[in-house]
């Protein structure tokens, strides 16, 4: 299978893995305070070697961690950051195809100065993986976004920030900090993940903006804003990429819309090298807000492999919505992925580790079948 080893790649993946029933339990007791640190860190040092062979197994260019460290992927990576707190939490109705599920995401609040941790947020995770794989580890980092995006600007400590610019200068200090240390340990490819973009397609999620005092018409410049200072002074040939979803927990979602009310500000402003975008189901809309791509070198990484069904798509069907999504983009600035990752909470989606592995393998078979390359 060619592939010219540099990211970004024809087929790729979004990052979190199942974990096995060993190390559910092991997060389980270790955020009870019923398991010491160094037997949790142990038994995911093993996983992750294991789960590293599974993906080579399955011939996917990008390898990841499966986000083993972490019981979800956001919370625990963002709360190293110096001044953020978990200060409440919002309920939101979750959706199956046969019912719906609560689920109460925590509030991030920035109550203190902002600072780079000692050590770092994710560097120390990605030498361990590095190590593990001569294929192009990719780190997946929760966006910037988050710290605005539940608590709006009411959320924000305004002694330490008196006002946006200055919020969003702190962050741009605490990810240039971690994206240099990504680079100096040899990271060439990280993946932003962001939830925030594809909740503003929603009108249930702009009424709940307007109840915080946002006006949802304008976040999407000013989240991509927040995007772009934190990865404006990247290292010169760190590919960063980021990836939105519509929810994805234990297989529910909670999100539905099109990319319309972002597309703009999102494909024509963010200075990002590809987007990952969910397009697994008809909830995301169509594919024609695509044509606001600007820059002749951005990838759009189409996630049409849903990873919330055991049931493999028909490659068919997959070669059709690549041809409709290559009449806004060129077929040359496309990719493939699945729509999200299998386990972005450590319970996991609704699926088996050898759905996972196939639905790996088939992302791989198709891209190599539509561009003769991964």
């Amino acid at each position: 299978m060619a592939s010219n080893g540099k990211p970004p790649f024809r087929a790729d993946q979004v990052g979190s893995l199942l974990r096995p029933a060993e190390l559910k339990d092991a997060i389980e007791k270790s955020e009870a305070g019923e398991m010491a640190d160094e037997v949790r860190h142990e038994i995911e040092d093993r996983h992750i070697r294991e789960v590293v062979k599974l993906q080579e197994e399955t011939g996917i260019p990008t390898i990841t961690d499966g986000e083993f460290r972490r019981y979800e992927f956001h919370t625990p990576i963002l709360t190293k950051i110096e001044g953020v707190e978990l200060t409440g939490r919002i309920e939101f109705h979750m959706h199956y195809d046969d019912g719906d599920i609560e689920y109460a995401p925590p509030v991030l609040e920035v109550t203190g100065k902002l600072g780079w941790p000692k050590g770092g947020l994710l560097v120390e995770d990605f030498k361990f993986t590095q190590a593990l794989t001569d294929k192009t580890v990719k780190v997946c980092m929760p966006s910037p976004v988050y710290m605005y995006a539940r608590g709006g600007w009411a959320g924000i400590n305004k002694d330490i920030y008196p006002d946006k610019d200055a919020l969003i200068a702190a962050l741009a200090e605490v990810y240039n900090a971690e994206l240099h240390a990504l680079w100096e340990a040899g990271c060439n490819f990280v993946q932003i993940d962001d939830t925030n973009f594809a909740h503003i397609c929603d009108p249930k999620f702009q009424e709940r903006y307007r109840g915080i005092g946002e006006d949802p018409d304008t976040l999407p410049s000013f989240y991509t804003q927040m995007i772009n200072e934190c990865i404006r002074n990247r290292p010169e040939g760190q590919v960063v990429g980021v990836h939105m979803c519509r929810g994805n927990v234990r297989g529910a979602w909670v999100a539905e819309g099109g990319y319309d009310p972002v597309a703009e500000a999102l494909l024509g402003e963010m200075e990002v090298d590809c987007y990952f975008m969910e397009y697994d189901e008809p909830r995301s809309g169509d594919f024609s807000p695509l044509r606001h791509l600007q820059g002749a070198n951005k990838l759009v990484v189409l996630g049409l492999i849903t990873s919330k069904k055991p049931q493999l798509e028909p490659k068919d069907e997959i070669k059709r919505r690549i041809d409709e999504a290559a009449q806004f983009v060129p077929l040359e600035q496309l990719a493939l992925s699945p729509q999200c990752g299998f386990a972005s909470l450590y319970q996991g989606n609704p699926v088996t580790e050898e759905d996972e592995k196939a639905k790996l393998r088939h992302v791989v078979e198709i891209a190599e079948e539509v561009w003769g390359e991964i």
